[in-house]
């Protein structure tokens, strides 16, 4: 069976990779186009797909335009029976339905739950105990489509989006195997959703990683560990903005304003939420360098930040 890989970033590439390392025949990956970045925006960065596609040898179509027919007649080329898609695009009807044995995505959450661009952003923000991986037939509206395999695992209290995603990455890399042997063997069984369990992921804005101090100490530690290490919770601190990558819960009845900021200039950064005081652990002050607490006062007078902040 001739399939074809759609992806782009990190988390596509132990997909592709164990795919190529179990014999199955890629005949084509498809992943995004070179960009400028780096230091003064003149380095052309590939895409983590790629530099695992050259190492194997395999071939790459990198379109801008996805209906393109250039891009289309490549693909028809290519004359694939299955395309397996991890992390890519929303692809137009002309491509995911041009195989006989049509698309399958590879999604970061327990479909229907958390449907959208951020699903393991979303299951960590929203203290979920835990989340897993979906392979499902690609149909035209966006992660509706029918289930094959779904494979879970638990969420640590401590973890982070980066470390849940770290491991889902592995374990979707063995869904996305399981998958494409058991279309080979036709061997599989499609689930529709249950729409009575529907949830959103919608994409991370700049203005909805911003920490809200009106809300309780663990739903404010929950979205903090939920955007670490990107794209970072943030709030304003003086006019700058300052990243927060963990915080502690100081339970205690307080009658400071929601949002006043503490210190002993010392040790400690806390800031009054509505049932206790949160106290910073890792952050980074705009245009500084990430660091504990600690580090952070030693080289800095808040009291120069903040008029507010007296010693408690």
């Amino acid at each position: 069976m001739k399939v074809i890989f759609m992806g782009t970033p990190e988390f596509a590439v132990p997909s592709l990779k164990i795919l190529v390392e179990n014999g199955i025949n890629v005949v084509g990956v498809v992943t995004a186009t070179d960009k400028y970045g780096g230091r003064g925006g003149k380095q052309l960065i590939e895409s983590d797909v790629k530099k695992y596609a050259l190492s194997a040898g395999l071939k790459i179509l990198q379109p801008s335009n996805l209906k393109a027919k250039s891009f289309i007649d490549g693909l028809k080329a290519l004359d694939a029976d299955l395309q397996i898609v991890v992390a890519f695009r929303m692809l137009p009807v002309v491509v995911w339905d041009m195989p006989k044995h049509g698309t399958y995505n590879l999604h970061g959450s327990l479909l229907p739950k958390y449907r959208g661009a951020a699903p393991i952003h979303w299951a960590v923000v929203n203290g979920e105990t835990e989340t897993g991986v979906t392979s499902f037939k690609l149909k035209h509206e966006i992660d509706t489509g029918d289930v094959l395999f779904q494979e879970k695992i638990s969420i640590g209290r401590e973890e982070t989006t980066g470390e849940v995603y770290n491991r889902l990455k592995e374990l979707g890399a063995e869904v996305v195997l399981k998958t494409v042997r058991a279309i080979i063997e036709d061997n599989i069984q499609l689930l529709p959703q249950d729409a009575s369990l529907i949830s959103k992921a919608p994409k991370l804005h700049r203005e909805v990683c911003e920490i809200n101090w009106e809300d309780e100490m663990e739903v404010i530690r929950n979205f903090v560990r939920g955007m670490n290490p990107f794209p970072g919770a943030w709030f304003s601190f003086s006019g700058t903005v300052m990243k927060v990558y963990k915080t502690e819960n100081i339970k205690t009845v307080h009658n400071a304003p929601v949002g006043t900021i503490n210190s002993d200039n010392k040790n400690f950064l806390h800031i009054a939420a509505v049932d206790g005081w949160v106290s910073l652990i890792d952050i980074q002050l705009q245009g500084k360098k990430r660091m504990d607490v600690k580090s952070f006062l030693n080289g800095i007078d808040v009291r120069t930040f903040i008029s507010d902040s007296l010693p408690h």
